[in-house]
């Protein structure tokens, strides 16, 4: 029996800035500040948390679409490859 993932798969992460705690998201659906969103990778990373902030090249955005890459401030540490769903 396959595991059930909470959400709507709506990226991967493409980078991490362990400096700075950023991972860079492509995204495979949209995303918006203020939603929820769950980072499920490796052997023991599966944590959800709220969207506060995004950018595209050093741009605060609101909100993006499919297929657009994205920074954001994630409180643990990711892997690239690790996917990103929207709960």
């Amino acid at each position: 029996m396959t595991e059930q993932i909470e959400g709507k798969k709506i990226g991967e992460v493409i980078h991490y800035f362990g400096e700075i705690e950023v991972a860079i998201i492509k995204l495979s659906g949209s995303l918006k500040v203020g939603d929820e969103i769950r980072v499920v990778g490796g052997e023991d990373t599966d944590f959800t948390q709220k969207v506060k902030s995004m950018e595209i090249d050093y741009e605060e955005i609101e909100k993006a679409k499919k297929g657009q890459e994205v920074g954001t401030k994630v409180k643990e540490k990711v892997r690239e490859g690790y996917e990103v769903y929207k709960i």
